[in-house]
């Protein structure tokens, strides 16, 4: 028998902020006017923060790190909507969410200094240390959740990744185990039009990454990641899918890398300075800065002082970062087991005795 199975499917697409500030009232999250403004103020310290680190690298103080100007709302955004009894998995792009959990901003430049202290997560900050690998947050994210439910915990996690790593076997492999096992997981693909210099047409010929959720048998939704509000309200709402036993979702979050792949690229030589002009325009602080204005949250004089308040707290984060005592040689030993297993300690001490 030749039997012809007739699949047809639409993919959602969310966008709440236009680029020029104006908006669909019905779709605004109901958020009081102090959570926007601390979205707002978020998104710039991270905004504020890279630039920094970019000056850092540059004088040679840090190694070299991924910027994530740009993204700031794919990050801030779903970072908000967490809960507190939420975990997240990140890739090496998201130290915004970091920001927004809570986590001292500091640790982030011991991270990308080459200390290993930087990789603490402060007690109460649901998060898992940034992973290099690409895609393989996605699999520890999985596991995670699988034990949530094991444990009947009402929690959820969230996973980072960016469109090169959905060509990834674990990124495929997690969200299809996360489907068979109904597990609360949301799956957050930066979508930031580029694996390093791969652009996305090259990377896929499906029209969406987010209809791949389909092959899953899970939900799927794009939405426009360079909205604050649309980013918050599809996290929101798979959050609470996912507590609910309704299972994962992924979220693609159009956005764009207006900055290099990582301070050791030069995206100039693979995109258009008319394409990056193009996004420059679709920025997400200046669309919530004209959508806070449209509304009257704040005044210009505001933005005008917010700029110098934020400048000065990183000012204050990279003193803090710089005050550290040198890390203990031990410390290269001490954090990879609970306890120190015995070939480690014969290592430790024949480090000592060479360094003697």
């Amino acid at each position: 028998m030749v039997k012809k199975i007739i699949a047809k499917f639409e993919v959602e697409y969310l966008q709440v902020l236009k680029h020029n500030g104006r908006f669909y009232p019905n779709l605004i999250p109901k958020l009081p006017e102090s959570d926007i403004q601390k979205m707002y103020e978020l998104m710039l310290l991270s905004r504020k923060l890279d630039e920094k680190m970019l000056a850092l690298q540059r004088q040679g103080k840090i190694g070299t790190f991924a910027p994530v100007k740009g993204q700031e709302a794919s990050t801030v955004g779903s970072a908000y909507a967490m809960g507190y009894q939420d975990w997240f998995f990140p890739s090496f792009r998201e130290n915004p969410a970091y920001i927004t959990r809570g986590l001292p901003a500091e640790f982030t430049l011991l991270y990308h200094g080459g200390d290993e202290r930087g990789n603490q997560i402060t007690p109460g900050v649901n998060a898992f240390p940034i992973a290099v690998p690409v895609g393989s947050q996605t699999l520890h994210a999985v596991g995670f959740a699988y034990g949530l439910r094991l444990q009947g915990k009402d929690s959820a996690c969230i996973t980072y990744f960016g469109d090169g790593a959905t060509s990834e076997g674990d990124v495929n492999e997690a969200m299809n185990f996360a489907g068979v096992f109904n597990l609360p997981v949301v799956f957050i693909c930066q979508n930031n039009q580029y694996a390093i210099s791969l652009s996305r047409k090259n990377q896929t010929n499906a029209e969406t990454i987010a209809q791949r959720a389909i092959g899953f048998g899970i939900k799927g939704i794009q939405v426009d990641g360079n909205d604050i509000f649309a980013v918050y309200r599809a996290t929101k709402e798979a959050l609470e899918r996912a507590r609910n036993d309704e299972g994962p979702t992924l979220i693609e979050c159009v956005t764009y890398r207006m900055a290099d792949h990582t301070t050791a690229d030069d995206s100039s030589r693979y995109r258009s300075s008319r394409e990056v002009s193009f996004w420059k325009k679709r920025d997400p602080l200046l669309r919530l800065e004209l959508y806070m204005l449209k509304k009257k949250i704040q005044n210009y004089n505001y933005f005008d002082d917010i700029e110098d308040v934020i400048s000065e707290r990183v000012e204050s984060i990279v003193a803090r970062g710089e005050s550290y005592p040198p890390p203990n040689v031990e410390d290269i030993f001490k954090f990879t087991y609970k306890e120190m297993p015995w070939f480690l300690k014969e290592q430790l001490e024949e480090l000592k005795k060479t360094i003697k």
